[in-house]
Order: structure tokens, then C-alpha cells, then sequence
């Protein structure tokens, strides 16, 4: 775990433990509420921390949790979580699966992404993204980590993680089906008064899928860099191009919006690191003007990043050796037979023709890994026909 130093995402004030459940603001003694070792410091949620830490002091943890798994963040348009289901989960937690988290909690076809992010050609690019500029990182952040994909793939590396996001609920599923304890989580919004993490110098920040939706980006960049230190860089991927129509929500850049945000930048085609990584090659880092037809960008920044990208082949893209992987859930089919069963035509829509796995495969449900690089099943392994998997997926 990194132990970061915490502040008052309102006043900056520091901030320190109160009880088992809370943390107090040094000089105003305002307190903001804890849960399962997550910190919750959304702002414009009065309220709700009001509320949730009465519970809390009243021992009443598990409805306090409920009340939290229940807040989204602005974007989201689908309905509310179902009480009862919450109630359900939170009960029956340590029995149910990844699957049944994301449906009890009600995410819909968000869900699915989460599921399968393990598989999607664009977490494969900042995989890429990643190993291409690799340099033994000790400690990372990510913001933006959702579930935690990323932060589980630093873990089986021995290095330590921490991650923020704006929805309590995916840090929650984060720490029970992906990355455990170990793993410093903490909630809060990109828009705060405050970063609550100031004094936080890690190795390498990570932002994934996400930057596109922040409003203040410039400031929220700034934070992240300070964030990396003098020595560290920042892997940002998937970044949304507003000059092409997409898929989802939320404030897309254009490529000179990119070029003023990154002066140190190296930018790259997203479907090019996706490609780079299925031909074992390096990704080409190229001119923001001259993507600007690429759906979206990623890009490496900061003094201690590498200078030039090295060819994928044996990092951070591929599983750890000794892993037993199972077959990509997308399949189905029996007897050896497996074909891409799409979880939603929106889903197929976006990825079918990126996707690095085959539409119909014949072999075993497990594949139990070597590490074996020039074996016949790497391909399989490298192209996520097998993929690594949480225990409870």
C-alpha cells in the first residue's frame, strides 16, 4: 500500500485518523467517513456524509455502506440501484461473484465493459502503452481505476498501487473481487476545490479511459504530474477525439487540444498500440496533427518516461508465468467448440472490429501458462483467447 498523505478535498486541510471509520480535519474537526479502509471525499454530498457517518458511529456499517454503493457520479443517466439488491449484496458479499456485484449494483451495460475490460482491445492499448515505456516502477497510481484491472496487473509485478475514482461503488468491487487490501483506494471528484492527494510522489500515474470526461482538464493534468514528481511519467490513454464521433459520454479533445495539454508528449493512435501488441512490435508515437482521424490518443509524458517505445513482447502485457488462464468469457458453445457471444450490440458495435481474439476457437476452457513465448499457445495468451481472471470473476 502507498500511504498517502490526505487532505480536505474542500479546505486542503490535512487530514487524520478519528476512528476506525472516519478521518477529522486537523483545524475544523469536519470529518469525512471510511469503509472498508476507502476514504469518501466527495464534494457537493453534504448529506450523505452527514448521514453515513451517523450510521457509522451508530455501528451501523452495513447500512452505511448501502447508502454509499448507491452514489454515482454526474454522468451516469441509468436508473438507481435497486435497495434490496443492495442490501442483498452487502449481505451476502463474501459469497457472490464479480457478475453478481455488477448486476446487484445495477450498472446495466456499463456492466459489461467492467467485466470484459479484461479483454477490450482499448485496456490492451494502454497495456501496450505501458510496456512500451516501462521502466520497474515501484509505486503507481491510477486515477480513474474503476475496478482496478490495471492496478491488479501492477499487483502481480510486486508493486505497490493506489487508485481514486469519483464512484464509491467501483473502489468497493475493487477491493472484494480484484485487488484486495493491499491497494490504497480513496474516493473522491476530479472538480474538488482541493487535490486530495497532494504531497503523493509515485514512479509512473496512470489515467485510463477516462481523462476525456474531466471539465478542468488542464488543472486536473497538473495534479497528476505532481502527483508523478521530478522522476515519474504518466501513461493516459484513450483519450476521446472530438473531431470523430464515438461511443460514449463525455468532453472528447481534438489533437491540437493534445498538443497544447502534452508540449512533452509522445502521442499515439490508440488502434495502433492494440495492433502493436498482437505483432510483438513497437507502437509508432507520431504528430497529434497528424491523428486526427483516429478515434482516440494516447500519450506518455513526464521526465522519466522512456525516450523512445521498445517492442511488446514479454512485460506488463502478458500474464505472469504459472497462472492457470481461463478461456474469454465471451465465448460460448460446448464440447470444445466456442464462439463470441456479444453481451450487447452496442458492446459488439465498439469492439468487434478491433477485437485481437478470434470470433470462433476450438480448445480446452483452461490454459495453464509457462510463460513460453514462442509456444503455440502464446498467440492465444497474447491475443486474450485465454485471459487472466480474479478468482471470483
Amino acid at each position: 500500500m502507498i500511504p498517502f498523505d490526505l487532505c480536505s478535498p474542500e479546505t486542503g486541510e490535512s487530514l487524520k485518523a478519528d476512528t476506525p471509520h472516519s478521518l477529522r480535519e486537523v483545524k475544523s474537526g469536519v470529518r469525512w467517513p471510511v469503509i472498508d479502509g476507502i476514504p469518501y471525499l466527495r464534494t457537493n454530498r453534504a448529506d450523505l456524509v452527514a448521514h453515513t457517518l451517523k450510521l457509522l458511529d451508530a455501528g451501523e456499517t452495513n447500512l452505511a455502506l448501502e447508502g454509499l454503493l448507491a452514489d454515482q457520479d454526474d454522468w451516469w443517466t441509468g436508473p438507481p440501484a435497486d435497495p434490496l439488491d443492495l442490501h442483498e449484496l452487502v449481505r451476502e458479499r463474501d459469497a457472490r461473484s464479480l457478475r453478481d456485484a455488477v448486476r446487484l449494483l445495477g450498472w446495466g451495460r456499463v456492466g459489461d465493459y467492467f467485466l470484459h475490460r479484461w479483454t477490450d482491445p482499448t485496456f490492451l492499448a494502454g497495456l501496450t502503452l505501458l510496456e512500451a515505456h516501462w521502466n520497474d516502477p515501484v509505486c503507481v497510481f491510477e486515477f480513474a481505476c474503476g475496478i482496478g484491472q490495471y492496478l491488479r496487473e501492477f499487483q502481480t509485478r510486486g508493486i505497490k498501487v493506489a487508485g481514486a475514482d469519483v464512484v464509491f461503488a467501483k473502489l468497493w468491487v475493487a477491493r472484494h473481487w480484484v485487488v484486495g487490501k493491499s491497494a490504497q483506494l480513496v474516493c473522491f471528484d476530479a472538480g474538488s476545490p482541493h487535490w486530495p492527494i497532494p504531497q503523493a510522489p509515485v514512479d509512473l500515474v496512470v489515467c485510463n479511459d477516462a481523462f476525456y470526461f474531466l471539465d478542468r482538464k488542464a488543472e486536473v493534468l497538473e495534479s497528476l504530474r505532481q502527483n508523478a514528481g521530478d522522476d515519474g511519467w504518466l501513461a493516459i490513454s484513450h483519450i476521446h477525439n472530438s473531431d470523430r464521433p464515438g461511443f460514449s459520454a463525455g468532453r472528447a479533445v481534438s489533437a491540437a487540444e493534445i498538443d497544447e495539454l502534452f508540449p512533452d508528449g509522445l502521442v499515439y493512435d490508440d488502434d495502433d498500440l492494440t495492433r502493436a501488441l498482437v505483432e510483438r512490435r513497437a507502437p509508432h508515437p507520431r504528430s497529434p496533427h497528424d491523428l486526427q482521424g483516429v478515434e482516440a490518443f494516447s500519450v506518455v509524458a513526464g521526465p522519466g518516461m522512456r525516450p523512445a517505445p521498445r517492442a511488446v513482447i514479454d512485460g506488463i502485457s502478458v500474464p505472469r508465468p504459472g497462472k492457470t488462464l481461463r478461456l474469454n468469457p465471451l465465448y460460448g458453445g460446448a464440447g470444445g467448440h466456442h464462439a463470441i457471444a456479444w453481451p450487447s450490440e452496442r458492446y459488439e458495435a465498439e469492439y468487434a472490429s478491433r477485437a485481437t481474439y478470434p470470433a470462433a476457437f476450438d480448445g480446452p476452457a483452461t490454459l495453464l501458462w509457462q510463460g513460453d513465448l514462442d509456444a503455440p499457445d502464446a498467440t492465444q495468451v497474447r491475443n486474450r483467447t485465454y485471459v487472466d481472471l480474479p478468482e471470483r470473476w
